[in-house]
């Protein structure tokens, strides 16, 4: 009888009659070519990239820009560096321990603090899908004069389009995504261009300063909006089993591409957000119109003082940013879910329930820019609660093995944690007793 044919993942050895030898996904991954083999082990990054450009980035950036010029650029290189740094231990996670982070806390942490972080979670899950919804339901109503309610009902059916990529391979998905954030990108560079900047205004903004609460206030939404904590909980799961490493080289070589992937990824949405507020500088606040303080408010100067080709670009970067950041707060809400709990509902039931208040918010007619501002004060604190155990995690080798933590990372990571946790205390204090 003849030996049956070696499967797709093995490799019998030429006149032998030794066990078949495992053929290696990331080897697999790296003959296809110079340039296609590397940018076949990058994408993971630019899916969590995209929630740092969402709808809230828009309100939060274009405020700042408008209301106070080049004050709070530095805060957007903080928060892009910060961004770096706890999206690389997240992929880390994945790689090292093959899990994400919500299954490490799970397994590693009492029950009562695994739940109470999945209630953290679910709650930042919410303020999430209320700057995407609104985001996109804005631009709709921007591009089409649809009305805000039905633009975000529009809004939820683009996302399990696009999330039902997911279910035909990580790669289209990926891709998909990355397309949605080079529209951002264009969109911007197109204003940027337009409007140019004031390099002496520019460098003076990297100098660390506030004016005022409501400076700070802002300044906090940035952070919220360009640190999403969601995010952290999914880049985990989507490097965890992405590329099966098999042994510690494997791991470490993924781990090396994984870290060139978030600083591309997190590079162009820092570009693209510093770019926001810096079209709002140059746009507003130079021509006194400090008092631009909602998209739809945005998007009619861009009209009025750039023209109607401005004012587009401006639209359909918005539509993008909450699409694609819609079908990514969904899947990572599934990750959270069954991760914490062990507990997994079907996508629609999730996306009606997490997209309940932003129909409310829609519906009622709220103002949709201040209510984006304030849910991305929200995510600022819920940063400690996905980065500490972050931190805590990465830096036991009875988890990650040969890849844990070195302790000046852990050391960097904690201080960036405290230094949130204390400007958040600053704000309440600022918001209640200044």
């Amino acid at each position: 009888m003849n030996p049956p044919p070696p499967d797709s993942n093995t490799l019998a050895l030429p006149g032998s009659l030794s066990e078949p030898e495992v053929i290696s996904p990331l080897r697999v991954a790296r003959e296809r070519g110079r340039v296609r083999g590397r940018l076949a082990l990058l994408g993971p990054a630019f899916v969590a990239a995209v929630a740092y450009i969402d709808p809230g980035n828009f309100a939060t950036n274009i405020t700042a820009g408008a209301k106070y010029g080049y004050l709070l650029v530095w805060v957007i290189v903080a928060a892009n560096l910060i961004a770096m740094l706890v999206q690389y231990l997240s992929a880390k996670i994945g790689i090292a321990s093959e899990r994400n982070l919500p299954e490490l806390c799970r397994d590693s942490m009492p029950k009562p603090v695994t739940f109470g972080l999945w209630l953290q979670a679910e709650a930042i899950a919410i303020a999430t899908d209320l700057a995407e919804f609104v985001g996109a339901a804005i631009a709709l109503y921007l591009l089409f004069g649809v009305p805000l309610f039905t633009a975000g009902l529009m809004t939820a059916l683009v996302a399990f389009a696009i999330l039902a990529l997911q279910t035909r391979g990580y790669r289209r998905f990926e891709l998909a995504i990355a397309a949605m954030l080079g529209l951002v990108l264009l969109g911007f560079l197109y204003d940027f261009l337009k409007v140019g900047v004031d390099l002496g205004g520019f460098g003076a903004g990297l100098v660390p300063s506030f004016s005022g609460t409501e400076s700070v206030l802002l300044a906090v939404g940035i952070l919220g909006a360009s640190v999403m904590p969601h995010v952290v909980y999914l880049h985990s799961a989507l490097t965890q089993d992405r590329i099966p490493a098999r042994d510690e080289a494997e791991k470490r070589e993924l781990l090396r591409f994984g870290r060139i992937d978030v600083m591309i990824a997190m590079g162009l949405a820092g570009v693209i957000n510093l770019t926001m507020l810096v079209v709002a500088a140059g746009l507003f606040y130079a021509s006194g119109r400090t008092g631009v303080d909602s998209i739809e408010g945005a998007h009619a100067g861009f009209e009025t003082l750039l023209g109607g080709g401005a004012a587009l670009a401006f639209a359909i970067a918005l539509l993008s940013s909450g699409l694609s950041s819609s079908s990514v707060g969904t899947y990572s809400g599934q990750v959270v879910m069954q991760g914490f709990i062990r507990r997994r509902i079907p996508l629609f039931l999730r996306r009606a329930l997490t997209m309940a208040p932003a129909l409310v918010v829609l519906g009622v007619g709220l103002e949709p820019t201040s209510t984006l501002v304030l849910s991305q004060v929200v995510l600022s604190f819920g940063i400690p609660f996905a980065l500490e155990p972050t931190t805590l995690l990465t830096r036991r080798r009875d988890l990650m093995g040969g890849l844990v933590n070195r302790p000046a990372t852990t050391a960097v990571a904690s201080v960036v944690a405290g230094l949130i946790i204390a400007l958040n205390g600053f704000l309440l204090y600022g918001t209640f007793f200044g």
